[in-house]
């Protein structure tokens, strides 16, 4: 075997991994290897005989682990965006392992001790703000690993975490394999009828790469409602796609959905906690289960009460009845009456490179003052990813940008922010972000014409990858996205923002044959329909919500019977059963809990939303430049990462605490 390129410090730029180097037989030495190398820096720290200081132990534990975090960020990367099944495999059975060995770091007795000894003395140890924040956080840390449980309880909570690891691992696997084998094969374009031109072509191209020449694939997304529903004029085509849909996982992810939710709750008890929803919260900036229950408390009637008179309004365009694959369908025709608009025409204006460059690099640039160079001599883990190296104002560098926009039959459904390097001073790094679409590549020499949703997620994920470039912190620990959960979307929504701003907008909407601007007329009247549907929106993302915290605020011992059962219930029970809108994620293929980290999290969208609005209107409404804004955003807040308290900093550069005000008006929710 050649020399294992994980086993070096990569001489790329940036330390961009040496793809081209790597094979899938590399990662599992790299691997071992990485754990073994880290054992012993904890040995050293350990056996160390002189009294524990802040440099020995905490800033020690800091830089240890190198080698396993290069190997351990390239395989998370390609498991999400180039699983092939030696990938899967290989994931399937490192993290269980991965599990362990974080079990073992965190439940190290004398290691600990160490810790715990300096927490007991943290202010006169005369340490920086960022450097208290670490021992304080590694000292948390460690207590909600089980450093504080009895010898017994750690075996047991070791069993647990190997159990859990095993079982998202699983799930995510079952649902890349069902969501691939649910894409919906039709044998005729008339099927189609509806979608525009170049999305048949793109559905027949789809259809060609995944070996059924002559027909026509329509790929499913990762939520629940596909965008093509929209716009497909045969209701029974639109009924099998949203079949396809909802039914993924029901038969190989039903048992481990309450097989996961029941391991996370008794996890949960034997830390002292009621509830997993209960421990999870603890750690983020809600505080408390009764914080996030009264979000949800305020929100729901008033989304419910909107959502009815919008199906009122579809029910009427329909002619009667409304089942959840017409509602996309009759809102474009609604939409298109009342606002005459089209959304499926507007796709022409919204070119891929265009959107890119002239939308979403440019408002970068307006509001932080970077640029962005592509590298076509750096290699990303796939052919269809490209490089772009980012640089400051006065040119000095920041680090690189990795995009991948295409969906393949190897990636998850989705869209998401990876990192390969995160930045720290004190490891010397800068950071490498990736940031994954799901967009249907078009047939070869072919533009890729995006919807407005597509538009809106890139500047969503994009904010995300401004988070990790611009982070500016000392301890890898706290760099970039490195956050509470529940404001880890904080930026990313805020970045949403300069889609619609009029000398953003300007630059990237036009079209992609004749260069002409999207038409003002339009452009008011596409800003004016933004609230119309926000009923259905909210309704959709609360009832996934809900359902992740039903499903987490279950007591140990509990079992929560069948998936189907329990899902009715707890939507019954929180106002949210509307059988024309199904949660944006059934449990069975609800990633982001159940393979991810969003575990009683997911609420932080709307949590994170009420920070996005009310920064929003405060880079609107300050008196001060767009650049001056964003500088002091940058500074006070992105740059920032873990570092500092998120709320205590959002006041420092708001001038106040958040307000919820901003959000109701967003939604449609004042009334």
């Amino acid at each position: 075997m050649t020399a294992n390129p994980f086993f070096t410090r990569s001489k790329l730029p940036y330390e961009l991994p040496p793809f081209q180097e790597i094979r899938v037989e590399h990662y599992a030495p790299a691997l071992d290897r990485g754990m073994a190398e880290q054992l012993a820096e904890i040995a050293a720290i350990t056996g160390d005989a002189s009294p524990p200081t802040y440099d020995n132990t905490v800033a020690a534990l800091e830089r240890s682990g190198e080698l396993l975090r290069r190997a351990d960020y390239a395989l998370s990367t390609v498991s999400l965006s180039d699983a092939t099944p030696e990938i899967q495999a290989l994931d399937a059975e490192y993290r269980p392992r991965l599990a362990a060995h974080q079990d073992a770091i965190h439940l190290d007795r004398a290691l600990f001790a160490r810790i715990d000894a300096l927490f007991a003395e943290r202010h006169q140890l005369g340490l920086d703000p960022e450097d208290l924040r670490l021992l304080e956080r590694r000292h948390q840390d460690f207590l909600r690993a089980g450093a504080g449980l009895t010898p017994q309880q750690q075996e047991r909570l070791r069993e647990l975490n190997r159990e859990l690891a095993r079982a998202a691992t699983a799930f995510q696997q079952n649902l890349f394999d069902d969501t691939k084998a649910g894409a919906l094969v039709l044998d005729r374009a008339e099927d189609l009828a509806g979608l525009s031109d170049d999305a048949i072509a793109a559905a027949a191209e789809n259809a060609r790469s995944l070996g059924h020449e002559g027909k026509y694939v329509l790929s499913l997304k990762l939520f629940t409602n596909q965008s093509e529903l929209a716009w497909l004029e045969d209701r029974s085509v639109r009924e099998r796609l949203m079949t396809a849909s909802l039914s993924r996982g029901l038969d190989s992810n039903r048992e481990l959905v309450a097989r996961l939710a029941t391991l996370r709750a008794a996890k949960a008890a034997l830390l002292g906690y009621p509830s997993y929803a209960a421990y999870a919260v603890d750690d983020l900036t809600a505080g408390s289960t009764k914080a996030v229950e009264d979000l949800f408390a305020r929100l729901v009637p008033p989304a419910v009460a909107n959502a009815r008179a919008e199906a009122d309004a579809l029910r009427e365009a329909a002619g009667g009845e409304l089942a959840s694959w017409d509602w996309s369908f009759y809102a474009e025709k609604v939409r298109k009456e009342r606002y005459d608009i089209d959304m499926a025409a507007l796709r022409p204006y919204f070119e891929l490179e265009r959107v890119l460059h002239d939308g979403v690099f440019f408002a970068a640039g307006q509001v932080y003052g970077i640029t962005f160079t592509e590298r076509p001599d750096l290699v990303g883990y796939h052919p269809d990813v490209r490089v772009f190296e980012v640089f400051e104002e006065d040119g000095s560098p920041i680090g690189l940008f990795l995009a991948d926009f295409y969906a393949r039959g190897t990636k998850r459904g989705g869209a998401w922010m990876h990192a390969l390097v995160d930045q720290s001073r004190l490891l010397g790094t800068r950071p490498v972000v990736v940031n994954n679409s799901n967009i249907t590549k078009p047939p070869a020499g072919e533009p890729t014409l995006l919807t407005v949703t597509e538009v809106k997620t890139l500047f969503h994920e994009f904010g995300h990858a401004l988070h990790g470039l611009l982070s500016d912190v000392r301890n890898v620990s706290f760099s970039g996205p490195n956050v509470p959960r529940d404001v880890v979307e904080y930026p990313s929504q805020v970045n949403e923002m300069w889609m619609l701003r009029p000398e953003v907008l300007a630059r990237y909407a036009r079209h992609h044959v004749t260069g002409e601007p999207l038409p003002e007329a339009v452009v008011d009247r596409l800003v004016e329909a933004r609230r119309f549907g926000e009923g259905f929106h909210t309704v959709e993302y609360l009832a996934a919500a809900v359902l992740d915290w039903a499903w987490h605020s279950l007591a140990d011992g509990r079992q929560p019977g069948d998936v189907e059962e329990f899902e009715a219930a707890a939507l019954e029970t929180a106002g949210l059963a509307m059988p024309e809108i199904p949660p944006r994620y059934r449990s069975t293929y609800f990633s982001h809990v159940f393979a991810g980290d969003y575990s009683a999290g997911y609420y932080s969208y709307i949590w994170s939303e009420v920070l996005d609005a009310d920064t929003v209107e405060w880079f609107e409404t300050n008196g001060r430049s767009v650049r001056e804004s964003g500088q002091a955003f940058r500074e006070g807040l992105l740059s920032r990462g873990g570092s500092v308290d998120l709320m205590e900093a959002f006041e420092a550069v708001v001038g106040r605490p958040p307000r919820i005000e901003p959000l109701l008006a967003r939604r449609g929710l004042t009334a």
